[in-house]
């Protein structure tokens, strides 16, 4: 009778004492993003974060869930994973920006075949610089070795903020009306949308991504993170009223601004005051994409929507220029018939 080895975790693909050294690792990363209001720290079953009742009479808690798609293939590619996790925190944070509301915490999910150390901690590393740059604190996550789902190159991340606004102060769309200006705020490039089209313009193309495009390396424009608009949009909220926001996710500004449109009302928007951007030039040269197709995939230069009285656009801008945001008048709302469903056009 042939005597069997006696199996390990690690026989199976899994480091135990990998994940043990990873979280000691990166417990200075986690530790730069605390705020009032955590308790504790990590290493227990859940996170802790004491609402701050104090300064809210009727406070409500927003969430929201987002990953970072299949740019974490081109993050692979490139062996770009530094600035990843801020896109992973971007999605989730401007979000719930858009209801007006603060981030409060973070948590993320990190899924990989084999554990490797120093990629992980890159990653992680820079989802808490989204939270610094949001001033949400990371208060948790799972960090989860799966062999045989995923090569072992391969990650996946999700994460999920929570945040808290007034009650009586949230963002509706109710509270938008025909002759109201939309304002946009620039994009830092394709954010973490489109990237299957992304990838197969650079298929298609051939084109090298360490090769210049414009005053940067094409890899940089492709990688550049997520914008997140959540310190300037506050301060905006706290200070100019403002009717509602859309953060111009997948679907571009075609399908987001209607979101943050009531019934009865249309946003019309300038077509030739969209910024020109290096990255969407190429792929739409490389890719013989529409502009219709362009439009509903990509942000085309925009990656928040602010929608405001007129009377109160001067100051608006004012004060975002203030925070270093490039802002652009993109369109206006006007009335449709009542009742009918929220639409778009280009002008």
């Amino acid at each position: 009778m042939n005597e069997q080895k006696s199996l390990s975790y690690r026989d199976a693909g899994v480091d135990i004492d990998a994940g043990a050294e990873l979280v000691n690792q990166i417990k200075p990363d986690i530790a730069r993003t605390n705020r009032l209001g955590v308790l504790g720290g990590i290493g227990g079953f859940g996170g802790l974060f004491e609402l701050p009742v104090d300064r809210y009479q009727q406070p409500v808690l927003v969430s929201g869930a987002d990953g970072v798609g299949t740019k974490l293939l081109l993050a692979n590619l490139l062996d770009r994973h530094e600035s990843i996790g801020v896109d992973l925190v971007a999605m989730c944070v401007n979000d719930i920006l858009v209801c007006g509301a603060e981030p409060l915490f973070f948590l993320d999910y990190y899924a990989t075949g084999k554990l490797d150390i120093e990629k992980s901690r890159r990653i992680i590393s820079g989802i808490a610089d989204g939270c610094e740059l949001s001033g949400a604190a990371l208060i948790g996550g799972e960090t989860a070795e799966m062999p045989g789902m995923y090569d072992a190159d391969d990650y996946d991340l999700a994460g999920f903020a929570v945040g808290v606004v007034e009650k009586t102060q949230i963002l509706d769309k109710n509270n938008v009306a025909a002759g109201h200006t939309i304002l946009g705020l620039a994009s830092s490039g394709c954010h973490s949308n489109g990237y299957s089209l992304v990838r197969k313009v650079l298929e298609v193309s051939g084109d090298d991504p360490t090769s210049v495009l414009g005053s940067d390396s094409l890899a940089n424009h492709l990688m550049a993170p997520t914008r997140i608009y959540v310190k300037p949009i506050l301060d905006l909220i706290g200070n100019v009223p403002v009717a509602a926001l859309a953060h111009i996710t997948g679907g571009g500004i075609t399908e987001n601004i209607p979101r943050s449109l009531p019934n009865g009302t249309k946003a019309a928007i300038q077509q030739d005051s969209l910024p020109s951007i290096a990255v969407f030039d190429w792929l739409q040269k490389n890719g013989s994409i529409t502009d219709e197709e362009m439009r509903r995939t990509f942000n085309c230069g925009i990656g928040m929507a602010i929608i405001i009285a007129p009377e109160h656009e001067s100051a608006a801008t004012a004060l975002l220029q203030k925070h270093g945001e490039t802002v652009i008048k993109i369109g206006q709302v006007s009335a449709t018939n009542p009742g009918d469903d929220p639409t778009l056009e280009y002008i």
